[in-house]
């Protein structure tokens, strides 16, 4: 089922769109509590008759058992169809809950990168989970408590109308002000409980946050700080909490009020009546039981629909994230019947996050299937930017790319992103064993000795199998039971096995130390060498690097400088040519050199030593 079908101005109407398949079943939870509230008025009704008719009366004495046995049996209806009303009620709500989960879940995987660049992840939490049980409380308790209450209500004023309309007339009176107080509150507690949230998900995300980086926190000693930037937050919703909470609480004594008036008007009536002879004591008992199912479930209505406000607030967030539109992975009308060439053309080709500033201008070169192509350049030129417009997780804005002569545009994104394997600068990892992160990026069953292949091309087999589980050992959160060139390694393994056309390599080496860098370098020119497939076609590759190590090996290197291409070349053609690239040439060797002579001359003095 598509919710985005239930989508409505109206969160009621979407609410009962939301209940597709379901109403049947809701259907049935409302007539059984019709059917009990039925068996609970007639339970009054036999009290009535049984004061009036039984009680006293030697001659009627043989109906006793009778009407035991319809004491008993009003019970047990009653009893009966409440809990099923309960237990339809409890599988309509939870079946649309786990829907709305399953829906929302996989509708936010679907989102764009730009909503996900825009988005705090603990909002997106908070409506998956907090909203979603909000909703699911609205089927379980709210909606079916005012089938019950409008039910009750129905059924007892047509009793009451029965056993005399004057006194039913005079315990309805204060119905229609309660309801309209009802709904008063209705309207300001929907506009506090919504702040709530909207604060809850700020502190939400403000944990959520602290948790990812309490590493940072921690190199940092900022737990004091981090202390009082989640008390600043806490406490705001605190506030707004304790404003939700001040609106129910001048509602409960204003409705007790009213409904303790009416009752003990009603009541003063009836036993007026009942003195003056105009009806006898079994109707007034009748009353007196009855009356209360008509003005206390009024009351609770009240409540009901101020707790109903909720459900269609969290209602609303929902369909707020649902209202995002996907990215439609399976658009485009072209797939080659074999994998890429990897060819790519790039003529005048412009993005812009926004459109007032753009990223990259005028972007133009080409490479040939098999190439290297680096990127070079400083932070923020637009090198990773670049690198994402080829697996379309953003689209250019303007000019033109070709993969293999077709624009790329025309691939659908999803064969797209299976002929693309990305290492990233920072590798994520699953809380799962090492196996399932290796094999994460296919769909097929991979066979041990293939993983374990990987694992060597990537050199990280030796740092595997010295784990007690070996392939088995789960990784941590993040990977953090692993150094950063085990994850990196890792990543790379990942992409092996998927064994992609074309390889983005976002500054793999730039944050592991310089043996690390060596190893995971030499483990990535394995990786962009060709293997014996059915193709038998070289890797088109993307390095996106800071060190001119890293991109001497590449065929062609593309320099940037504030999303603009300033150079262009080999690294022997650029090394001949006065621009940026040579001053980071110069500057790196220089450093280079420094640190060798250091290293040197301390080793030199540890000799020394220890020969003297």
């Amino acid at each position: 089922m598509d919710l985005r079908n239930t989508l409505s101005d109206k969160p009621l109407m979407g609410l009962f769109r939301l209940m597709r398949d379901y109403r049947l079943i809701y259907l049935g939870a409302t007539l059984s509590l019709g059917v009990a509230a039925a068996a609970r008025t007639g339970t009054y009704l036999l009290l009535g008759q049984f004061v009036d008719n039984i009680l006293g009366n030697e001659s009627a004495a043989q109906s006793l058992p009778l009407v035991a046995l319809g004491f008993l049996g009003l019970a047990v209806v009653t009893g009966v169809f409440t809990f099923l009303s309960g237990t339809l009620a409890a599988r309509t709500s939870e079946s649309i809950a786990q829907r709305l989960r399953n829906y929302i879940y996989d509708h936010i995987q679907r989102l764009t990168f730009t909503y996900h660049d825009q988005t705090k992840t603990g909002e997106l939490i908070q409506r998956s989970t907090s909203d979603i049980d909000a909703v699911r409380r609205f089927f379980a308790e709210q909606a079916i408590g005012a089938g019950r209450i409008f039910l009750l209500f129905i059924v007892n004023l047509i009793a009451l109308l029965y056993l005399n309309w004057q006194l039913a007339l005079y315990s309805i009176i204060i119905v229609p002000f309660t309801i309209l107080m009802s709904f008063f509150f209705f309207q300001r507690v929907s506009k506090a409980y919504e702040a709530y949230q909207e604060q809850d998900a700020v502190l939400s995300n403000t944990l959520q946050e602290n948790l990812s980086g309490v590493r940072v926190v921690k190199a940092f000693a900022r737990q004091a700080y981090e202390r009082d930037k989640f008390d600043v937050e806490n406490w705001e919703k605190f506030t707004r909490g304790r404003r939700l909470l001040l609106m129910h609480s001048l509602y409960w004594p204003i409705s007790d009020i009213l409904t303790g008036g009416q009752m003990l008007a009603g009541f003063t009536i009836g036993a007026i009546m009942a003195i003056n002879g105009e009806i006898s004591v079994g109707t007034y008992l009748s009353y007196a039981g009855m009356v209360i199912w008509i003005i206390w479930p009024i009351r609770n209505l009240g409540r009901l629909i101020v707790q109903m406000s909720t459900g269609m607030v969290s209602f609303k967030r929902i369909t707020e994230v649902i209202q995002q539109e996907r990215e439609p992975l399976d658009e485009g009308d072209y797939i080659p019947g074999d994998c890429v060439q990897g060819k790519f053309v790039f003529d005048d080709v412009s993005f812009a996050y926004e459109e007032e500033n753009p990223v990259l201008q005028n972007i133009s070169f080409e490479c040939e299937p098999g190439q290297i192509i680096a990127l070079i350049g400083s932070t923020g030129s637009g090198k990773t930017t670049l690198a994402n417009l080829l697996p379309r997780f953003y689209e250019y804005t303007d000019g033109s790319i070709t993969l293999d002569g077709v624009e790329l545009k025309r691939y659908p994104r999803n064969y797209l992103r299976g002929q693309i394997g990305v290492v990233e600068q920072e590798p994520f990892l699953f809380s799962r064993t090492i196996r399932e992160n290796i094999t994460y990026g296919v769909d097929r069953q991979v066979p041990e000795e293939e993983v374990i292949a990987a694992a060597k091309a990537a050199a990280v087999h030796d740092s595997i199998v010295s784990f007690p589980n070996g392939y088995d050992t789960l990784v941590g959160e993040k990977g953090v039971t692993l150094s950063g060139g085990q994850k990196q390694r890792l990543a790379i393994a990942r992409t092996i096995v998927k064994d992609p056309r074309i390889l983005i390599l976002d500054d793999a080496t730039s944050s592991v130390d310089m043996e690390t860098e060596t190893e995971i370098r030499a483990a990535l020119e394995r990786l962009m060498e060709n293997r014996t497939t059915p193709s038998a076609q070289l890797r088109t590759s993307f390095i996106i690097a800071h060190r001119i190590q890293s991109v001497m090996i590449a065929d062609l290197i593309v320099v940037l400088d504030h999303g603009r291409i300033v150079q262009i070349g080999s690294h022997e053609e650029l090394l001949g040519q006065e621009g940026t690239y040579r001053v980071i040439f110069d500057i790196q060797t220089r450093i280079e050199a420094e640190l060798e002579k250091e290293i040197t001359s301390v080793g030199q003095d540890a000799q020394s030593v220890s020969t003297q």
